[in-house]
């Protein structure tokens, strides 16, 4: 599955970064039995913030994508170096998507899709169809207009 995954990136032209350290008192990944969880990850591109501010309207939903892209590309990274590849990886289970919006911005589940659209395609249909939650927030770490937080099941043989 390694292969697979690694094609598919390889073939969309996306390289994994070097997963970010965490900036508090808690770690990147965690893994429990057969069970791997991500933490919010930030839409970060060459080490800074890509996108960030509230989103505010339907003009701001395509800015929305592109951050919750960047977090689910984000999120691959932790996830391979937490498991030094994909080969253990049995599904995507859950994303939660925090998007950084006015009061009357209510589009938050179509600022997910950029993130769960990606994972779908480079994981696979099996694998990466996920469930998730998508909920606006006033304001997210370091100014960043969204973060996404995930949990992997693993396969139980290693």
């Amino acid at each position: 599955m390694t292969n697979q995954i690694e094609s598919r990136l390889a073939d969309a032209g996306v390289e994994l970064p070097v997963p970010g350290a965490p900036v508090a008192n808690y770690l990147a990944a965690v893994r429990t039995g057969d069970t791997l969880y991500i933490s919010g990850q930030l839409p970060m591109q060459d080490g800074k913030v890509a996108e960030t501010g509230l989103l505010t309207g339907d003009g701001d939903v395509e800015r929305g994508k592109r951050a919750a892209r960047y977090c689910a590309v984000n999120i691959l990274a932790q996830a391979k170096a937490a498991l030094g590849g994909f080969d253990e990886i049995e599904r995507l289970l859950k994303i939660g998507v925090f998007v950084a919006s006015s009061p009357d911005f209510t589009s938050q589940h179509l600022v997910a899709n950029g993130a769960s659209d990606f994972l779908v395609e480079m994981l696979g249909e099996t694998i990466g169809k996920h469930a998730r939650a998508a909920v606006g927030v006033p304001a997210l770490p370091l100014g960043a207009a969204v973060e996404i937080d995930a949990i992997f099941a693993l396969k139980n043989d290693r």
